[in-house]
Parts: C-alpha cells; structure tokens; sequence
C-alpha cells in the first residue's frame, strides 16, 4: 500500500511539473544573455563518433537532464550552430515598422513588414488569408506557399489563418548575391560567413514581429503560431522553429540532410544528402571542412537542432521512395530527439512520421491524421489528440547504439 502510495504520488508531482512546462514563449530567444560558450576550432575539437549529448554542456564537464538548466544549454547548441554551421541570425532591428492592408477580395489581404538596419531597408509583403470571424486565429506561416506543402483544408477547415513567407524577399533561392536584401542590412553576413538558412529563419522571425506590431488590425492569436515546409523548405522551417521560440509548432516535411537527419549518421548511409554533397548556398562554407571523417568533429548534431525546439511541439516526416533524403538517418536523429522530450515528460510533444509510396512533398491519405493530431493539440488547444507519433519502417534498426553512450564518460558506440 505504502509503494502505491509513493507511485501516485510521484505520478501527481511529474504530472504537476509538466503540466507548468511551457507550450511556447513570448520571446524570439528567452536566453539571448547568456554568455557564448567555447567554439574551438576544427582541429581542437574532439572526436565523438555517436551522436552528441544533448544534456552535456559544452565544457565537457558539466550535465544536466533538467529542464530548468535547458534554456542554458538550448543557447549552446545555437551558437555552436551558428558558429559552425549557418552563421549568427541577428536579432530583432531596432528599427521595424508594419502595416495590415485587407484586400477587395474578403478573407485576404497583405502584411507589410519594413525592416531598416545601418540605412539600408528591406520590405517583406506577405500574402495573408484569414478565416471568416472575428478572431483572433491561430496561424500558420507556410514557406513560400502560404500552408506550405500541406494541404490548405487541414488550416481552412480548422479556422487557421495562413501566412506566407516570401523566402526571395530576404536572399534569392538557388541564385544568392551579396546584393540581396539580407546581406544588404547585414553586410558583415556575406555569402561565405553566412548561410541562407540563417538568412530564411531571420525573415520568418521579422514576419512574427509584424504581427506583433498590427494585432489591432490583424486578429492573429500569436500564441499558437505554427511553421511548415518541404524539403529545401522543410529545413528552412525547421531553422525557423528551432531559432524563435515565439513559434508554437514546426512541422518539417521530408527534410533531408541539412534538416532532420543527423550528419553523422548519414555519413555511414549511401547516395544520401550528407554533409560533404549539400548545398554551398545554404550552409556556412566553413561548414564543409568537417565532411567526410571530420563529421565527428562537429560539437553537436541535427538531433541538437531539433532538441532546441523543445518544449515547443514539432513533427517531422519522412519519404523512403527518395533515398537521397536520408530517412534512416532522420528515423535515428528523431528517436534521439524524442528522448530528450521524453526526459523532460513531454514526449507527446516530439513526433515524427516516415512512410513511402507517395510523391516527394505530397501528403497521403494515411498521414493525415498525424498532422492533423498536431495542429488539434498544439494549435487548437484540443488536449485529446492523440500526438504519441512514431511511424517509420525501420524495425530491426538498431537507433539506440547511437545514444547509449549519454551521461557517460567515453563516447564510444556499445561493443
């Protein structure tokens, strides 16, 4: 009797702790005044042939599994990100205007958002689609379509707004120039200290900013904003949710390397997207010097990336019809990922989805249920849906050789 006891009681205060675990924030970055932590350069830093360890600070020499030591840590791996990977995303200008304009057509109209830094100016003019009603709506803001590769009746029939991020407006796709609006403003951003993903996620946060700027003539509930793309785009929004922690879900679509799947891994897999054969526009250039054996060098991983969402819902997906996306590579980053939500109590907020037999970005019959569950739960507010998610082929893949090693001294893989 007295062991039930202590078992409902230790199930009441976990409860309780999860329960005060937030959904989402209200800053862009809620540790932005923590001091940076060591970033060695290449040959200085260590071999770690498994994944990382999320929870190991990067000293080396101190852990922490709990929450409230999290934001310190998150902040971490965002800088080791930004230093080695995509370049810093600057902050919030001091100086941003917007403007709601509704369009002829009812239900529509454009979000103008100015942003000015050292002189230069950049416009960013978003297409906005709104429910019927008085609001205010949760909203999604999709990459370069304004939900997205998901379908729009998954939104429209829930009463989300849509929101469209012009990617171009911020640095041009598949043609980059330091003459682009971005570097523009931040000329010390060039095309080599800074990679476009850096770029993209910058845009989607001034979007978020004005929004925040015109609530009285926009009714968007800003506490339940979403990001979603695919591919080239589902890695954009998978930057955009782990770098803003304003945005309350992240649904990145078959993201391939670079998004999901982690670089060590998929360095052991075939013709995939590893880290060596990715886009040079997208990424840091410095990021190539740790292709091929160096890869282990890196001080963190994509499961790191998708960890800096956490607490904040996310859901990602898969296609093994395209073997360049990496998808083993994506089912183990994802089942690290979830073992940091779990850890915290909150594995229902981690989910991912890999499956076949359909078109690259297209969304199945069968795996609508699974995004609909996330946008219910963490859009909505709906409590009942069901958001325990892990749908993958891979049953004799041994994932958790790549993570046995965390909390432990040597990072070694299990004999």
């Amino acid at each position: 009797m007295k062991s039930l006891y202590l078992l409902c009681s230790f199930l009441l205060i976990l409860s309780f702790t999860n329960a005060q675990i937030p959904l989402v924030y209200r800053s862009e970055n809620t540790g932005a005044n923590f001091a940076a932590p060591p970033l060695p350069k290449l040959d200085q830093l260590p071999v770690i042939a498994p994944l990382t360890d999320p929870f190991m600070r990067s000293n080396g020499r101190q852990r922490s599994t709990r929450f409230k030591d999290w934001e310190h840590r998150r902040n971490e791996i965002k800088r080791e990100i930004e230093n080695y990977e995509i370049g810093v995303k600057p902050g919030r200008p001091d100086t941003i205007t917007a403007s709601y304009q509704p369009a002829e057509l009812a239900g529509s109209g454009t979000l103008k958002v100015t942003v000015t830094v050292n002189g230069q100016s950049l416009i960013l003019e978003s297409q906005v689609m709104l429910p019927v009603g008085s609001g205010p709506f949760p909203a999604v803001i999709g990459m370069n379509r304004a939900s997205g590769s998901i379908p729009s009746d998954i939104f429209s029939s829930r009463n989300i707004a849509r929101i469209v991020f012009n990617h171009d407006q911020v640095t041009k796709y598949n043609n980059p120039k330091n003459t682009d609006p971005f570097y523009r403003l931040y000329p010390e951003q060039n095309i080599d200290n800074s990679g476009q993903y850096s770029a993209w996620a910058w845009g989607v946060s001034r979007i978020i900013d004005g929004l925040e700027l015109v609530q009285s003539s926009l009714p968007v509930d800003l506490s339940h904003l979403a990001v979603t793309g695919c591919s080239y785009a589902g890695k954009m929004a998978l930057f955009a949710g782990a770098f803003d922690e304003r945005i309350a879900l992240t649904i990145a679509q078959e993201s391939g390397g670079g998004g999901a799947p982690a670089w060590r891994v998929s360095e052991t897999l075939g013709k995939v997207e590893k880290l060596g054969s990715t886009s040079h526009q997208w990424f840091k250039e410095d990021l190539f010097r740790f292709a091929g054996d160096n890869v282990s060098r890196l001080p963190y991983d994509h499961h790191e990336l998708m960890a800096m969402i956490a607490p904040r819902a996310l859901l990602v997906t898969g296609n093994t019809d395209f073997e360049w996306l990496a998808n083993p590579s994506c089912y183990i980053s994802a089942r690290a990922t979830h073992q940091v939500y779990k850890t915290f109590g909150i594995g229902d907020r981690f989910g991912f989805y890999i499956d076949g037999k359909h078109g690259h970005c297209a969304i199945p019959d069968s795996q609508r249920p699974a995004i609909e569950a996330f946008i219910e739960k963490f859009l909505l507010g709906n409590t009942t849906a069901n958001t325990n998610i892990t749908t993958h082929p891979y049953t004799d893949l041994d994932y958790e050789r790549w993570y046995k090693w965390w909390g432990k001294r040597k990072a070694v893989f299990p004999k």
